[in-house]
């Protein structure tokens, strides 16, 4: 059994970019905030990751408050710092600065109990190549209806 717990998918980041390499990455969160992600309530669709001063943060991800909070709730679109290995943050960001790529949040989720947000280093498709994925997913779901229709005539 699988001990991830799927919160929020960007399907919208799938849609405008092309994912390269995907990376794991741990949250630094407050209380309030885990709380509310346990809720299922997180919003990735504005989100992206830029480096800063040795550190990867992730901006433009909305976090509603939580109920309960009171006074202790947390600012819903704060830049939240992402955990990762030196290296990986050298990496990441060597390659955004040079190469014009960019970091997208791709599926946040709990694993362990403990909050982690897969990121893709991705490069944005151009309208044509929206197109051509378009065409191809099209093409696939016609492919299988054709498969099942005759899989059903053979048992027939």
């Amino acid at each position: 059994m699988s001990q991830e717990k799927i919160v929020s998918v960007n399907r919208r980041a799938f849609h405008d970019y092309l994912i390269l390499e995907t990376l794991e990455a741990g949250l630094a969160l407050t209380g309030t905030e885990i709380k509310s992600l346990r809720q299922g309530r997180v919003s990735l669709k504005e989100g992206y990751v830029r480096p800063e001063g040795g550190e990867m943060w992730l901006e433009g991800v909305t976090i509603p408050p939580y109920e309960a909070g009171g006074p202790y709730n947390h600012p819903p679109t704060r830049p939240r710092k992402l955990l990762l290995h030196r290296d990986q943050i050298d990496l990441l960001a060597g390659q955004v600065s040079a190469k014009g790529y960019t970091l997208v949040p791709l599926k946040l989720y709990f694993k362990k109990g403990w909050a982690k947000i897969e990121i893709g280093l991705a490069r944005g498709k151009k309208l044509y190549d929206k197109r051509r994925s378009i065409k191809e997913r099209e093409s696939e779901r016609e492919v299988e209806r054709a498969f099942k229709g005759e899989k059903g005539r053979r048992q027939s």
